[in-house]
């Protein structure tokens, strides 16, 4: 349990101060921003249909958003766009080889990728806002429940209307970005994850509103009861996990300079469970709502497409649990190099007992993390999907599920950990209790 005193440390180092009131003021900025409509739509009548179809990927990309898309906000296509070019990118990393020359590069080719990411960005979202904008002018001429029309979402519809929601779209999801980016920099933890962890968790007390308000008189206690245990069993093997790891033992040799001996030290190579973090769901959910975007282009097999992938049936479990498995093993291998650190073990001269230096080293990591990443991946899976498949039977409609909790509690452990570090280079108290150096969390050992 966090001691209550770590956070009264927080104050005392000015630069993490600056960093946390530097993030906070970046979060309400966004948050502002959520509610300034975008010109010429009806936001009243947009969030009747949400709520009518607040279960299925209509309701995840509202939820992603923190809303904006009900509120037909600036900001409505949300920090998608970005995670979009992400994954282009990184795909292209691995069979494109001057991307991947580039990366090797260092923070120079990081820069580099960075940027032609923001002009994808820009790229999608200008593609993906035409959509929207064709979208909700077809709601228009579309009924919300079986022929009961409520009125029109776009009032002026035209080519006007839709050059606007492009401008105005592009230019929010831009403004996002810019955000994370800053937040990234000059605050505490990773921007584009809080940006999606605030929007989730502004959207947990409307969600429970919503569903006292339309559930007035027929609410089953034992099925909340049961629900919130889920929520809890959920949390604790989202910590559990995450703070696992599988150590492998590294000693360095000695060696003489001059009358000195250095080296004969013992030490680990720390290998999460879970490397991949909350990025895998992520991913996967910003792939399962590509369809819907191109549906509104009329192109054809794609609505067929999204009337396929409804969430919350087998057929939708079925391929997020796959698309999550491939990004876990996907993200691991793009952001862990096992010969680049069998290598700068080598240059330390740092071996593996029984293992030779160089390629077997590699290879002998790369195997480990293989396997612990399989079982990774299948608790990520597991998390997602098992928490919305005992709401659905016990109907109680639960329109977070797994995924939300996962990128809720991941982010929030990252983020203690990054405030934890600094207060423990300072020689406060960290705050998992304790003093000093001696207060770091360390990881479950697997």
């Amino acid at each position: 349990m966090f001691a209550l005193s770590g956070f009264a440390n927080i104050g005392k180092v000015p630069e993490l101060r600056r960093r946390l009131l530097f993030t906070l003021g970046m979060l309400a900025v966004y948050r502002v921003g959520v509610f300034v409509t975008i010109p010429g739509v009806d936001r009243n009548v947009m969030q009747a249909v949400v709520s009518k179809q607040g279960g299925g990927l209509l309701g995840l990309f509202n939820m992603f958003s923190g809303g904006a898309l009900g509120n037909l906000s600036i900001f409505a296509l949300g920090i998608m766009p970005y995670v979009s070019a992400s994954i282009i990118f990184q795909l292209l990393t691995m069979v494109f080889k001057p991307l991947d020359e580039m990366r090797k590069e260092g923070e120079a080719g990081q820069r580099k990728l960075n940027q032609y990411t923001r002009y994808a960005t820009i790229a999608l979202s200008l593609v993906q806002s035409f959509g929207i904008a064709m979208g909700l002018e077809a709601l228009n001429n579309g009924d919300l429940n079986q022929g009961a029309h409520v009125g029109d979402v776009v009032t002026h519809a035209g080519w006007a209307f839709r050059i606007m929601s492009m401008i105005t779209l592009t230019t929010g999801t831009a403004f996002i970005m810019w955000v994370g980016e800053q937040i990234t920099e000059r605050g505490l933890g990773n921007g584009i994850s809080l940006i999606i962890f605030a929007g989730i968790v502004t959207e947990i007390p409307r969600g429970l509103f919503r569903y006292f308000e339309t559930n007035k008189g027929n609410i089953q206690p034992l099925n909340l009861a049961a629900v919130l245990a889920v929520i809890l069993a959920t949390v604790a093997t989202i910590v559990f996990f995450e703070r696992g790891q599988r150590r492998i033992p590294i000693y360095y040799a000695r060696r003489s300079v001059g009358r000195k001996v250095y080296g004969g030290q013992t030490a680990h190579l720390p290998l999460r469970v879970n490397t991949a973090g909350t990025i895998p769901p992520i991913f996967a959910s910003s792939l399962l709502m590509f369809p819907a975007t191109l549906a509104n282009f009329k192109i054809p097999g794609m609505g067929a497409i999204q009337a396929f992938l409804q969430r919350g049936d087998w057929v939708f479990n079925l391929f997020y649990v796959a698309l999550i498995v491939f990004f876990c093993y996907f993200y691991t291998a793009v952001t862990f190099q096992a010969v680049d650190v069998a290598e700068n073990l080598k240059k330390q001269q740092a071996f593996i007992p029984s293992v030779r230096q160089g390629k077997q080293t590699a290879e002998y990591i790369d195997y480990v993390l293989t396997r612990i990443t399989a079982g990774g991946a299948l608790y990520v899976a597991a998390v997602c999907v098992i928490p919305s498949i005992i709401s659905q039977a016990l109907r109680v409609p639960f329109q977070w599920g797994g995924t939300s909790i996962m990128i809720v509690v991941g982010v929030a452990l990252d983020t203690v950990n990054q405030i934890e570090a600094h207060l423990i280079t300072r020689n406060y108290q960290g705050l998992s209790g304790g003093g000093g150096r001696a207060t770091r969390v360390h990881g479950r050992r697997f």
